[in-house]
């Protein structure tokens, strides 16, 4: 007996395999909030199941994965988005005080309670559009109180919500004003780390690795601290100019470096030796209207699993929903549909180590899963501004219902 049928699909996309794993006109039998089998329709109508959803004229695919967020924070930057489209730049922004140092301020003010309320108001929209997986970065602290308290609620949240949370320490992320450079280096190795780890409040570390942040060797000791520690190691790097930071993902063995839009040759081609995931963050670059763009081409000679994530923030892509994403993947940064795809679903989930878990369809995989109303699975990035959800499934329950 299985707990639930999904009977009669118009298409399933596993992701699994060769042209993302379409399977047409199939159903999907799920047990104990993990997936089964994918089989046909006639296989699906001979098995007992307690429950059946009916998927006619729908499009099942797994739950979208939102691996690089930053949706704990207080306050609002649309007055620098009308500087912005003015023409003054995001460093120039940064260098008046504004930028990341302003969500710094507000989110210091904030209280817990109002953190929360904030942070769960975004989660529910991201899982009506379909969002099941979500990592959230600390960063808008940075001090050990403030970045712990963005960590606690980031562990509060992932008690209350559907999704999957995993949480990545940030405290790198800015230098605070009035602290000087050295000193807040060594706060962060030496107080902020040890902490984190010792509470168990992050899964990952990462340090914004460019040339208004944290330089190469520093982010070297910090991240080489986060792995004595272990704790898994992440990047920003070369996102406003080349620092070299590709290549320095792949020495220190990060499973993702994010951004890369001004990454050489020689670091994108060490990431794909060393195995580390290229996240890409093409909301950014539209919300920004940057120029620039990571070198898709090469990641895709050389084989490299392209991620793709929203970058949700109040300052530089206040985009919260991964279709959209997905789309600027495809518009702006040159990815196949394809490509943009399994960017959001079994890419991201490799930039998390979850891939053994979500991403696709397969048996033994939990059963996060989305049913959408549209023909053909390529519709969802071609209308990506109409909400197509359906049925949202985590781990084998309806957590949201769309009618």
């Amino acid at each position: 007996m299985f707990d639930l049928l999904i009977r009669n699909a118009s298409q399933i996309v596993t992701m699994e395999g060769e042209n993302m794993g379409v399977v047409e006109k199939g159903s999907v039998l799920l047990h104990e909030g993990r997936i089964s089998k994918v089989c046909t329709v006639q296989e699906g109508e001979r098995c007992d199941a307690e429950k059946v959803l009916d998927a006619e004229g729908m499009v099942v695919m797994p739950g979208f994965v939102d691996c690089h967020t930053h949706l704990v924070f207080a306050g609002s930057r649309a007055q620098e988005f009308r500087r912005r489209m003015g023409g003054a730049s995001y460093e120039e922004i940064a260098r008046d005080g504004g930028g990341i140092l302003s969500t710094v301020k507000a989110t210091r003010h904030a209280t817990f309670e109002e953190l929360y309320e904030t942070g769960l108001k975004w989660l529910r929209e991201m899982l009506a559009w379909g969002t099941t997986t979500v990592e959230i970065k600390s960063g808008y602290g940075l001090s050990l109180a403030d970045e712990l308290k963005q960590l606690t609620v980031i562990r509060s949240l992932a008690q209350e919500v559907t999704q999957t949370l995993v949480p990545t320490f940030l405290g790198a992320h800015a230098f605070p004003p009035n602290v000087p450079r050295e000193e807040y280096v060594e706060e962060v190795i030496d107080l902020m780390l040890p902490e984190v780890a010792e509470k168990g409040l992050a899964r990952f570390v990462d340090v914004f690795c460019d040339s208004i942040a944290f330089t190469n060797e520093e982010t070297r000791k910090i991240l080489e601290k986060a792995a004595e520690l272990g704790l898994g190691i992440k990047l920003h790097v070369d996102e406003i100019e080349d620092t070299g930071g590709a290549r320095l993902a792949a020495e220190l063995g990060a499973i993702s470096a994010e951004h890369l839009i001004k990454a050489n040759e020689e670091g994108v081609r060490a990431m794909a030796e060393a195995g580390v995931i290229p996240v890409l963050l093409p909301a950014t670059t539209f919300f920004l209207r940057e120029e620039a763009r990571p070198n898709v081409e090469l990641m895709r000679e050389l084989g490299m699993p392209i991620a793709v994530a929203t970058d949700f923030n109040p300052g530089s892509s206040t985009i919260f929903t991964l279709p959209l994403a997905a789309a600027c993947g495809s518009l702006v940064d040159g990815l196949t549909l394809e490509e943009s795809l399994k960017g959001i679903t079994i890419n991201a989930a490799r930039a998390l180590g979850l891939a053994d878990e979500v991403g696709s369809i397969a048996p033994g995989k939990y059963a996060d899963l989305l049913l959408l109303e549209m023909d053909t699975w390529e519709e969802l990035l071609y209308l990506f501004n109409r909400n197509s959800i359906h049925t949202v499934i985590k781990r084998g329950e309806v957590v949201c219902a769309h009618e």
